[in-house]
């Protein structure tokens, strides 16, 4: 990780899919989801970008520049875009070439990217009459590939062929006219079947035999090939002293002459020369490309550069995303914000808009004379937003230190030296940790390392152990966040009883998730407000899922008894009672109707029973049943 880039721990990056979702797919990650680039270099400069967002607030600001500047100019980053898309992969073309493992294809994708690169160069100066001049990372990139490799380009152009083989050692691929001598040995290979052809008419005439043929094979090379009954007179004086034996078979003869034989070395030693000749045209061409290795590997740097920034420009102009304002404070400001994957599934999937939330972390700077909260206590029930929102805030900052415009009204953002996060529950087998010890070490990871510049979001610490141990371990871990970390920091929580440390902890507030109820029914707001959640309604959220209305009763009874205050004693007496084996009234549920079965097993009287009607009894009700 580069010294001025935001540190971003493993469990950080899994917990908030910036590359890869839980199940390790790219779909419905944060990248996929911003991924505007045409081109492979672009996108790998935007997961750069991503995976190492920046601290140097000066840095930031000019690559948001460039991304302003695109922007605001329809045409130009449209021209751009669709000459970006002719341009080929030449890093990875170069990193070939410099291995050995290049082809001809390799110095095609130089020629053709450097050639993309001048025709840029000339877009941006084009295109940029009129506008405000272009921010300085524009400039600069322009500025690399204004010139690169120019006579590079011109020789390549002018040395390959149209079409190109795969490997150089299949041939073929210097174009006509480049090399005098190549072109010579060429022509005496590639008229080898005319001049065959004239001297199988010759030995045809000479020999008196119309169905001569002269062949060519792996093992013999060029000969003369006739049938068994017209072999005689090949093999007699006189003409046997011009054509020599070769092979006999069940239904050829084959011969050759001295005169065949040079011809067909000639042909071979033309062939053979003309492909050692074009490898040496390939590595001189080669070695001219590796010489301009630094000039090319910076011109495939500013393309990469100009595709990420137009981009995130087309992102922006798409998704109505607004420009952050980056600076080296402690702010942390937040306007209209939206999670940026779950905002696009929402519309994807016609679900209506996005529920943008507000948030303020403002560091230790007063607000109005008022202490600024730093730290946020989160409640609501489950269903309502709460990780949604803790996440959305997160991938707001590293939208914005990557150099990228953010879902959000308004965004004031001190940069974030660390990130933390610590979302979701998952245990670790392998290593042989259970889910509250995946928790923990998290945790302690978070609560070890982060200062006044980091921002953290935990959700439901403590939640892997008994109540009382996860309110203690969570009562803990908030003091420590508040006091010694002094991180800007969201905590999201079921524990209703740390709202009470807002009394005590002048830079903690309290925020909620609002809902409403309806007939019995919880509908979720997705709106945060601050306050602190009268109760979990977790009851509601388990109805809305599906679970029997028997249980949904009895839960809610249960929990009317345990709300009274002695949880003890209401345990035992719930314990003791097995409700849910016996008919119920006013719970909401009863059981079926009685089988024929039961209403003749209500009418038995066990004691009055002899052993044979007993016996009668059995069978009876087996057949009832």
């Amino acid at each position: 990780m580069p010294d001025d880039a935001m540190a971003i721990d493993p469990a950080t990056r899994a917990n908030l899919e910036l590359t890869r979702t839980l199940k390790g797919e790219m779909r419905g990650s944060l990248l996929h989801v911003i991924d505007r680039t045409v081109t492979s270099a672009g996108a790998r400069e935007l997961g750069a970008r991503l995976g190492a967002p920046l601290t140097d607030p000066e840095k930031i600001n000019l690559r948001l520049d460039a991304v302003g500047w695109f922007l605001d100019s329809r045409p130009l980053r449209e021209n751009l875009r669709r000459t970006l898309k002719l341009a080929p992969d030449m890093a990875r073309a170069l990193s070939r070439l410099s291995l050995g493992r290049g082809g001809p294809r390799d110095l095609a994708a130089i020629r053709d990217g450097l050639a993309v690169a001048h025709a840029i160069a000339g877009l941006l100066v084009r295109d940029g009459d009129g506008l405000i001049a272009a921010p300085e990372t524009v400039e600069r990139d322009r500025a690399a590939i204004a010139t690169a490799g120019a006579a590079l380009c011109d020789t390549l152009g002018a040395a390959l062929a149209p079409e190109l083989p795969l490997m150089a050692r299949d041939g073929g691929f210097v174009a006509a006219n480049h090399a005098p001598a190549l072109d010579e040995l060429r022509r005496l290979r590639d008229d080898a079947r005319r001049v065959i052809a004239a001297l199988q008419s010759k030995y045809a005439d000479h020999t008196g035999i119309g169905t001569l043929k002269i062949r060519h094979n792996n093992v013999l090379g060029y000969h003369i090939e006739v049938s068994p009954r017209n072999a005689d007179p090949l093999m007699t004086r006189p003409l046997s002293e011009t054509y020599i034996h070769r092979q006999t078979l069940a239904n050829a003869v084959r011969f050759t002459t001295v005169e065949l034989s040079e011809l067909a070395g000639r042909i071979h030693e033309a062939a053979a020369r003309a492909l050692e000749l074009e490898l040496e045209i390939f590595d001189g061409l080669a070695r001219a490309v590796l010489d301009e290795s630094a000039t090319i590997s910076a011109c495939a740097d500013a393309l990469a550069r100009l595709d990420a920034a137009s981009a995130l420009a087309e992102l922006a102009a798409e998704r109505r995303y607004t420009r952050p304002q980056v600076d080296a404070s402690l702010a942390f400001e937040i306007r209209g914000g939206r999670h940026p994957v779950v905002e696009m599934a929402l519309e994807r999937d016609n679900q209506g808009p996005f529920v943008s939330n507000d948030c303020d972390l403002s560091g230790d700077d007063p607000v109005n004379g008022e202490p600024a909260h730093r730290l946020w206590l989160l409640t609501g029930p489950n269903m309502a937003g709460k990780s949604t929102f803790l996440r959305q805030n997160a991938l707001i900052a590293v939208l914005a230190q990557m150099g990228s415009f953010v879902p959000a009204d308004q965004a004031r953002i001190g940069v974030v030296d660390r990130l933390f996060s610590r979302v979701g529950a998952a245990d670790d087998l392998a290593r042989g940790r259970s889910t509250f010890m995946v928790e923990m070490v998290e945790t302690a990871a978070i609560l070890n390392q982060a200062g006044p510049r980091s921002l953290v979001i935990l959700d439901e610490i403590g939640r892997g152990t008994a109540t009382f141990d996860g309110l203690s371990i969570a009562w803990a871990t908030v003091e420590n966040l508040h006091e010694a970390n002094r991180s800007r920091a969201l905590f999201a929580t079921h524990y209703h009883e740390l709202t009470a440390l807002s009394e005590k902890l002048p830079h903690l507030m309290n925020a909620t998730m609002r809902v409403k109820e309806w007939k019995g029914d919880v509908v979720f707001l997705h709106e945060v407000a601050q306050g602190s959640a009268d109760r979990s309604y977790g009851i509601q959220v388990a109805k809305l899922a599906g679970l029997p209305p028997a249980v949904i009763a009895r839960a809610r009874e249960v929990l009317a008894l345990l709300e009274k205050g002695d949880n003890n004693r209401a345990v035992k007496s719930l314990a003791g009672e097995l409700p849910l084996f016996e008919p119920q009234s006013g719970t909401g549920y009863t059981l079926a109707e009685k089988s024929a079965a039961e209403k003749a097993l209500e009418e038995v009287h066990p004691d009055a029973l002899s052993p044979r009607e007993a016996l009668d009894l059995i069978y009876r009700l087996k057949s009832l049943l």
